[in-house]
């Protein structure tokens, strides 16, 4: 990307809210409707250690569950790839939790576990654990069977060659699933959140978003989204830098 063409999003945001801004202005659309982005800028001015806060404990839940998603998910891609009994016995379960609605059971998960933080992150592990479990076990089948051969001839066992030959081969494929993950991550945490919320469990931002909708207090509400959205962008922007200097990293090395 040229340097030039890397302000083109920055100058298409300012325009839109500057539109949006002069838009609400024009129409005097009342605040509690559509509030323009200077209420949304004064909105969490007004109240920045509770809204920040309550960042700080999304992104908690958000990176503990990423983390948990991403050990969880490698283990069981070997586990699969070392043994067709544990592929059959894995793959069926990790496809039912990957197409069962969160918010569906996200409130027996809330009951059942008892300690809010831990079920929070119970739940957005749920949600972020399919993409990093499933690309690894495709990139750990897809060695080159040539490379395969070779470490057998070589004598080379079934764990030497998971932990020398697959796990690197797979290492690409990790990545692209973990920078998936990282969104679902968020995701998931925000609709455990709301689920939380609605039950009275005081946590992170989507329970502001709640809290703000009941109290007609939109400019709050849109300040906490906002939040949330920059969240996921600086995320999804981390996790591609990491995975851009590890490939390049491991490339000179292969």
């Amino acid at each position: 990307m040229k340097p030039t063409s890397r302000w083109v999003p920055v100058l298409f945001a300012a325009l839109v809210l500057i539109a949006w801004e002069a838009l609400v202005r024009a129409l005097a659309v009342p605040a509690y409707l559509l509030p323009g982005p200077l209420a949304v800028i004064a909105a969490f001015f007004d109240a920045p250690s509770l809204l920040l806060g309550s960042l700080v404990a999304t992104l908690a839940v958000t990176f503990a569950a990423l983390l948990v998603s991403a050990i969880g998910g490698v283990a069981l891609a070997i586990a699969t790839v070392a043994s067709p009994w544990a592929r059959a016995a894995i793959q069926p379960w990790a496809v039912v939790l990957q197409v069962t609605p969160m918010v569906a059971i996200a409130p027996l998960i809330i009951i059942w576990v008892g300690d809010p933080f831990a079920a929070l992150v119970l739940c957005a592990t749920i949600v972020a654990f399919f993409p990093v479990f499933a690309n690894t076990a495709s990139g750990l089948a897809a060695t080159p069977p040539a490379l395969l051969d070779l470490f057998r001839l070589s004598g080379a066992g079934r764990w030497d060659t998971i932990r020398l030959l697959r796990l690197p081969a797979a290492l690409p494929f990790f990545l692209a699933g973990l920078r998936i993950s990282g969104g679902l991550s968020l995701v998931g945490a925000v609709v455990a959140e709301f689920v939380a919320g609605s039950g009275g469990v005081a946590s992170g931002l989507a329970y502001r978003i709640l809290e703000s909708g009941y109290r007609l207090q939109i400019p709050k509400m849109f300040a906490a989204l906002v939040l949330l959205l920059a969240a996921g962008l600086a995320i999804n922007a981390a996790l591609g830098l990491l995975s851009t200097r590890l490939l390049r990293r491991y490339g000179r090395e292969a």
